[in-house]
């Protein structure tokens, strides 16, 4: 089975699929489905944990939410304009309403959970 690539973002891509900062001062999702980011970096061990449980939930609900992966160390202004002090930081974005974040290395099923009471997506 083919591996999911996660999209990595950047400042630009950031602004064309989840929220453009420069023109709303309000959040204002720019996305066609409800999407995950995972703020991490390469050092941190509990990102390493949490990669291939993303992996996994990318081909499982492929075509029904997008997971970006957010490099903090490459990132930073991304990663300051959330407030990410500790990685790994998810932040779960629906269609419809304000993100939410979670933080810490979650188990596969929390991530479910999330999925389906904050993104209101079922596999």
């Amino acid at each position: 089975m083919e591996k999911v690539m996660l999209e990595h973002l950047t400042i630009e891509t950031f602004k064309q699929k989840v929220f453009n900062f420069e023109k709303n001062k309000e959040w204002k999702f720019e996305g066609d489905k409800p999407c995950l980011i995972d703020f991490y970096a390469d050092w941190c061990q509990p990102c390493k944990m949490v990669a291939p449980i993303l992996e996994q939930l990318a081909e499982e609900y492929n075509g029904k939410i997008n997971i970006y992966e957010v490099n903090t160390e490459e990132q930073r202004e991304l990663a300051g304009m959330f407030g990410v002090q500790s990685i790994p930081s998810l932040l779960f974005v629906p269609k419809e309403g304000q993100p939410q974040m979670a933080m810490g290395a979650l188990p596969k099923d929390t991530f479910e959970k999330a999925i389906a009471d904050v993104l209101k997506v079922e596999k």
